[in-house]
């Protein structure tokens, strides 16, 4: 079995060692799955181009699609992650556990948004009219729903990387379901 390692600072090209040094100063630390992108010369900063693109969804519900996917893909790190910056966005414990269990009792248009976007990555794009009509009744638009699948894809290269190496959690890990 390979064991794959997250490289240091000093391991990655220089265009790299830039944007962990950039990474270092905004998060405080380089997580572990950043770093591991690193390995390849353009992955890293690719990455972070797709992921911090302009969005027209607020950042809570980006996290809301962030652990929905995690949640449905297994992975434990992006499922850590989440939590915390699900909760550095307003949401509390309960709530991060009831996104991941794919509903929000607490809110009917992030219900509609946690409904469609695991319907989304369970159906592979492919999902029941009603799930769908529901996304857009509860204020959606075409230009969300557009966000929102980029955002799934997104995050699946996550955690298919992290589903594939199982690099270290840095994060606190979220609990089991």
């Amino acid at each position: 079995m390979t064991k794959f390692s997250v490289p240091t600072r000093g391991e990655v090209s220089e265009n790299n060692q830039a944007i962990f040094d950039n990474l270092q100063k905004g998060l405080g630390f380089v997580p572990n799955l950043y770093a591991y992108f690193a390995k390849n010369e353009t992955a890293l900063s690719d990455y972070l181009m797709l992921q911090n693109r302009k969005s027209t969804l607020k950042a809570k519900e980006r996290e809301v699609i962030n652990i929905v996917t995690s949640q449905i893909n297994g992975c434990k790190y992006c499922q850590s992650a989440h939590t915390v910056l699900g909760k550095m966005n307003g949401f509390t414990d309960d709530q991060v556990i009831e996104l991941r269990k794919g509903m929000a009792s607490f809110d009917s248009k992030t219900d509609a948004l946690v409904k469609f976007a695991a319907a989304v990555v369970n159906g592979k794009g492919k999902i029941e009219p009603l799930v769908k009509e529901n996304f857009f009744n509860a204020g959606y638009t075409e230009a969300n729903m557009i966000d929102v699948i980029i955002i799934i894809a997104d995050k699946i290269i996550m955690n298919y990387i992290h589903n594939l190496t199982n690099v270290e959690i840095d994060f606190p890990l979220a609990q089991e379901l």
